[in-house]
């Protein structure tokens, strides 16, 4: 993972040997391994190309990397398939001799077609002069863009910074294809104009009408004096996921698992679906792609020679490499039992996970057992993850913390304990205060959310930028020791909901419209993720010169889940607890997981607790006054405080 710019100026007086100071220091944030930049100039334009290394695999590469005929790369992404990429080798330099060896546009469009894995990247072509960029299908790595209001520069980063009482400074590229921007033309002329080549869709006159409806809306948010094109030939990316399969049962006998209604959710209930031979085939087959995708993502990292099994034994002080934000609920408990069985075991595995101070009033007596506002009795917990709450809770050292998700979180620890009892597993307990959760916002957090702005990015971003750092405490019988997780690698559960019919939302679309209705929101889901969530996460866990990786959003994952019809996926019918995300609670199942499988969905922000943890009468969508940055935060770098 990597942090990358690319500064562009079109005139003499908006030339600059080096970036503001404020860019350059979140960018080496990003990037702690390796820094170097590069200046390119032309009689029309100057590019100043800055890279930022976090080094995973291969042998270390300095970036920007520049080959023999001037072209210039710049690369923020993981080749996990597609392309062959030796153990030993490293992914920027062989995306870059492929690229210098692409002959027109539609081989460098092919080469990143078949690209399968998280990337953003900047490409110089010398002898054209135009500047390649963009980012992947899903969005996964963070790319902004951010245009002088006179059209004398603009520039492409990673990350961006903030000005006070200066808004709508960047903006995010939006995960819409790849661009290209001819600099020599745009300097004459001083007009920009971005060509955009747009992944592509199945049938061709959807290709026209989604392209068209792409340039309408990135030029909406455009200075006048930058315009959206398609390219000449209509040259477009090909998808690299299956389309959602939008097939409807044609008779309420097809879809399997409408006639089980008012069930209790429990694990016997689970169990007997997978009786179904076919249900039960599917879930294996999930199962499988799913732990490639973790497999790619936590075998690609540099380790020490492994040890024998006596060995492993005496590994106490060992470091993990890989830690999973961690809440105990069905999406991170799969996560991290698929992760076991591929990271050695002599290696620990950080459980990252995150609480925000309760106010003493509002601390909960065993995490409400009681239950007394459920209207639905399917929602109570089953009496075996009630008596890992009382175990759990009641036991706190730290009541202020014991939020929801720090209780599930141990609960959930339980179990992974019980399923690899030889692993050592980390259970960070990372504990915020409202001083804290306050001051770094205001210092750190609140650039790396922007350019969103509302409640929701304020407290997911937030609630991920701590829980990614890392910096908490180790509770075991005998102690409790500060701990600080230099995992480089933190996986998270994101696209598992939006796939699954996971949020509160898909239940009230499916009561409404039915199972087309339920279909069309997963698809939405799934086309503005990158939008509403990936560059934010991005951006907020790279802060850490950490690498954020999401096997849910692998493309062999989507493209196994999308092709399944949505009843398989999920059943709104049931109660929560087991009708959503149904085929992971299965899958749960089959991994020997126990309570964690009926878990309901709670969203990050409630079971951490830092929503409404300043204000009680804000609404998710609201604009987020808290993320504007005021004169005083402007500190210089030397000011700055530790994080």
């Amino acid at each position: 993972m990597c942090g990358i710019c690319c500064s562009v100026s079109f005139s003499v007086e908006h030339c600059s040997k080096d970036l503001k100071e404020d860019l350059l220091y979140n960018l080496k944030r990003r990037g702690p391994n390796n820094s170097k930049q590069l200046l390119k100039s032309d009689v029309n334009y100057q590019c100043l190309f800055s890279g930022h290394i976090l080094h995973l695999r291969g042998t270390l590469t300095a970036q920007p990397v520049e080959d023999e005929t001037g072209n210039v790369f710049l690369w923020n992404g993981e080749v996990f398939s597609g392309i062959k990429v030796e153990d030993e080798e490293n992914d920027t330099q062989i995306m870059f001799n492929y690229l210098s060896s692409c002959k027109n546009e539609p081989d460098i469009l092919s080469l990143f077609s078949v690209v399968q894995g998280p990337w953003s990247f900047i490409y110089y072509q010398a002898s054209s002069h135009y500047l390649w960029f963009g980012r992947d299908f899903f969005g996964r790595r963070s790319l902004l863009w951010h245009f002088n209001n006179l059209g004398e520069s603009f520039c492409l980063s990673s990350v961006g910074t903030q000005t006070s009482g200066v808004t709508n400074q960047w903006q995010e590229v939006p995960a819409s294809g790849i661009f290209r921007i001819d600099l020599k033309s745009s300097a004459i002329s001083r007009c920009v104009i971005l060509k955009l080549y747009p992944w592509k869709y199945i049938s061709r006159e959807n290709v026209i009408k989604e392209c068209v409806n792409n340039l309408t809306q990135i030029s909406t948010d455009l200075p006048k004096f930058v315009s959206v094109v398609a390219s000449e030939a209509k040259l477009c990316l090909k998808e690299p996921v299956l389309p959602l399969n939008m097939m409807l049962p044609q008779a309420p006998s097809e879809a399997h698992l409408t006639d089980i209604s008012s069930i209790p959710p429990t694990r016997e209930t689970l169990q007997m679906f997978l009786t179904n031979r076919h249900l039960k085939e599917v879930v294996q087959q999930f199962i499988d792609v799913l732990g490639i995708a973790i497999k790619r993502r936590v075998l690609y990292l540099p380790r020490v020679e492994r040890l024998t099994p006596s060995e492993v034994l005496k590994t106490c002080h060992r470091k993990a490499n890989v830690a999973i934000l961690f809440s105990g609920g069905i999406d991170s408990m799969v996560i991290a039992t698929l992760a076991d069985r591929y990271i050695p075991l002599d290696e620990p595995i950080d459980l990252l996970n995150v609480a925000f101070m309760i106010k003493e009033k509002n601390i909960p007596t065993g995490f409400n057992r009681k239950r007394s506002k459920q209207k639905n009795h399917c929602e109570i917990p089953s009496e075996e993850f009630s008596k890992n709450l009382t175990a759990t809770d009641d036991d706190s050292p730290h009541k202020q913390f014991s939020v929801p998700d720090r209780i599930t979180g141990r609960a959930g620890l339980k179990e992974l304990q019980a399923v690899n009892p030889s692993r050592m597993w980390n259970f960070v307990e990372i504990n915020v205060s409202l001083e804290e959760l306050q001051k770094l916002r205001r210092t750190r957090i609140c650039q790396l959310i922007q350019p969103l702005d509302t409640v929701l990015d304020d407290s997911i971003g937030c609630a991920v930028w701590f829980a990614s750092r890392g910096n908490g405490c180790l509770v075991t019988q005998d102690e409790v020791k500060s701990y600080q997780s230099n995992a480089k690698v933190v996986l998270t559960g994101i696209g598992a909901d939006e796939q699954l019919a996971g949020y509160s939302r898909h239940r009230v679309r499916f009561q409404t419209h039915g199972l087309q209705g339920l279909t069309k929101e997963i698809q939405m889901e799934l086309s503005r993720i990158s939008s509403r969530n990936l560059g934010r996460d991005d951006r907020v866990i790279g802060d850490h010169g950490k690498e954020a990786r999401f096997p849910f959003l692998d493309e062999n994952v989507v493209s196994f889940l999308n092709s399944l019809p949505v009843w398989e996926k999920a059943d709104l019918t049931l109660p929560r607890g087991i009708g959503e995300k149904l085929i992971l609670r299965l899958a749960a199942v089959e991994l020997g997981l126990t309570a964690s499988a009926l878990l309901p969905k709670r969203a990050m922000q409630f079971g951490s607790r830092i929503a409404k943890m300043e204000k009680n009468n804000e609404k998710a969508s609201d604009k987020c006054g808290r993320l504007q940055v005021n004169s005083t935060v402007n500190l210089s770098i030397e000011s700055r405080i530790k994080m």
